[in-house]
């Protein structure tokens, strides 16, 4: 045998109070059209949605009094899902790629890391180029800067610098986002 919870509070998968669950005296009641038909007790309100054959359905909890809807509840919680779901798949996930590189690096690879970047820019993704200093190479921070200013110049007509290239710890990195 099931013992069911009767506490009033809102259940996380539905946000709304339908029809007994609601715990005001008085409610304002908007019918199905949308137009008000007035304030009312809840047994009353219950009783005009039953007559129509739908639910009453608490809305707006926090006004005095609390406004409630003669809806069919089951399809206004369908619409709110689908409302969510659509929300879900409109947003836009950027992905960061990061090109590591050092400041002795070989013209053949880096010509490989530039067409990588492309490849990612024009791929939609951001890339975060890094050049990363070893040992006493920190004290060669304007070959980093020089070899930077550089990648900066030679991507310059597919993508361009989110923030300007800075040094963090024994790295120097920049953000590149498409044109």
């Amino acid at each position: 045998m099931k013992i069911k919870n009767s506490s009033n509070t809102k259940n996380i998968n539905n946000p709304y109070r339908i029809n007994s669950e609601i715990t005001a005296d008085e409610i304002k009641v908007i019918d199905q059209e949308g137009s008000l038909i007035g304030t009312m007790s809840v047994s009353d309100g219950i009783k005009k949605a039953q007559a129509a054959s739908l639910d009453l359905v608490e809305v707006s909890p926090n006004t005095n009094p609390p406004v409630c809807k003669i809806a069919n509840f089951g399809k206004m919680k369908y619409e709110l899902q689908k409302k969510q779901s659509d929300a879900k798949k409109k947003q836009k996930i950027v992905d960061i790629k990061e090109v590591k590189m050092t400041i002795n690096i070989g013209k053949g690879d880096y010509d490989v890391k530039l067409k990588h970047t492309k490849d990612f820019i024009t791929k939609g993704c951001k890339v975060k180029i890094s050049i990363r200093m070893k040992g006493r190479e920190i004290t060669h921070r304007e070959i980093a800067e020089k070899m930077m200013s550089d990648i900066i110049e030679s991507v310059s007509d597919f993508a361009k610098t989110e923030f300007n290239p800075k040094l963090e710890g024994m790295q120097y990195s920049v953000i590149l986002v498409k044109c």
